[in-house]
C-alpha cells in the first residue's frame, strides 16, 4: 500500500491513478474526509491528515509500502521560512514513527542552491528528510508547464506579461504528468539512502516558447512583454503579498541561470511537451 499526499492536485492525482492501474492499493492523505471522498469511490483507502500534524500523519504513513510526500506551496513565506520548518519537523517526526519502506518527495529544480529564494522551502525540507532511517528519493522536477494556466486569460486578449525573461531564455520545464508518473515508478523502485533524481520536460523552453504554444492554442496572435524588474516589488505588493523578495529572487536565479539542476544524481526527461499541455489546458478550460 502507497501513501500519497496531495493527492487532490495534477501530481499526485497522477501518482494515484498511475499506482492502482498497476493493481496496487493507495492511501489517500487528505485534509478532510470530503476531500477523499472521490478516491474511496475509487477503492483508496482515506486518512485524514494535515502536513503539519505529525500524530495524523504517522497514523496516515503507518504500514505503507512507499509515501509520496508533497508540502504545500507557500508563495509568502515569513522571513526564515517558519512555517516549512514547522511542517519539516512534523514529516519527519511522523517518518521516524512510521518508518514506511521508503519515501519520494517532489522537491525541485535548484533546491541545492544557497541563496535565499522562494525554492528553500524545498531546501530545507530536504535537509531534514536526509536524517531519515528510510530510504528517500528527492524528485527535482523542473518548472511546472502547467503554470502555463496563469497566462491563459491574458492570452485570450492578445498579450500576456512575462516574469520570465529575456524572452528567447529557456530554462527546464516539466509536465505534472511526467512528474506523477516518475513518482509513481520510484515508489515501485529499490534503493538504500537518499536519492535525487532531477526531471524535465523532452526540452528546455522559454517565454516566447510559452507564447507561441498559446497562440497556437488559442489560434490567435499572441504577444508577450516582459514586465520590468523594478516594477516586481510593487506590483506584487499591490497583490497582497508580504514579503515578496523570495519570489522576485527565485525568477532572477531562473533567468539569470543560478537556478538550475545539480547533476548530482540521475537526470530524467519526460514525454510530454510544451504545446500539448497548453493545448489541454485551453482544451479544458483550465486557468488560474
Amino acid at each position: 500500500m502507497y501513501a500519497v499526499t496531495g493527492i487532490t492536485g495534477k501530481v499526485g492525482g497522477t501518482v494515484a491513478q498511475t499506482l492502482l492501474a498497476a493493481g496496487k492499493k493507495v492511501r489517500a492523505v487528505v485534509r478532510d474526509k470530503a476531500k477523499g471522498r472521490p478516491w474511496a469511490y475509487k477503492g483508496c483507502e482515506v486518512a485524514i491528515a494535515s502536513i503539519g500534524d505529525a500524530d495524523a500523519l504517522t497514523a496516515a504513513f503507518a504500514g505503507a509500502d512507499g509515501v509520496f510526500l508533497m508540502t504545500p506551496p507557500d508563495y509568502d513565506p515569513e522571513p526564515g521560512f517558519p512555517q516549512t520548518q514547522a511542517n519539516a519537523m512534523a514529516i519527519e517526526k511522523a517518518i521516524v514513527a512510521a518508518r514506511p519502506d521508503k519515501v519520494v518527495f517532489l522537491s525541485t529544480v535548484g533546491a541545492q542552491v544557497a541563496e535565499p529564494n522562494l525554492l528553500n522551502n524545498s531546501k530545507m525540507t530536504e535537509e531534514a528528510l536526509r536524517k531519515l532511517p528510510v530510504p528517500v528519493a528527492f524528485l527535482r522536477a523542473g518548472w511546472f508547464m502547467e503554470n502555463a494556466s496563469w497566462d491563459v486569460e491574458a492570452a485570450r486578449n492578445g498579450v500576456v506579461p512575462s516574469f520570465l525573461q529575456p524572452l528567447d531564455h529557456v530554462i527546464p520545464m516539466v509536465a505534472t504528468a511526467d512528474i506523477g508518473r516518475t513518482a509513481a515508478a520510484l515508489l515501485q523502485e529499490y534503493w538504500n539512502g537518499v536519492r535525487i533524481v532531477e526531471l524535465e520536460g523532452p526540452r528546455r523552453y522559454s517565454a516566447a516558447d510559452i507564447g507561441r504554444a498559446l497562440a497556437a492554442a488559442l489560434g490567435r496572435e499572441v504577444r508577450v512583454e516582459p514586465v520590468p524588474r523594478e516594477t516586481w516589488e510593487q506590483l506584487f505588493r499591490s497583490q497582497g503579498m508580504k514579503n515578496p523578495l523570495p519570489r522576485i529572487r527565485m525568477v532572477d536565479g531562473f533567468n539569470e541561470g543560478w537556478i538550475d539542476f545539480e547533476r548530482a544524481g540521475e537526470h530524467r526527461k519526460g514525454a510530454v511537451t510544451l504545446d500539448t499541455v497548453i493545448a489541454g489546458l485551453i482544451r479544458n478550460g483550465d486557468a488560474a
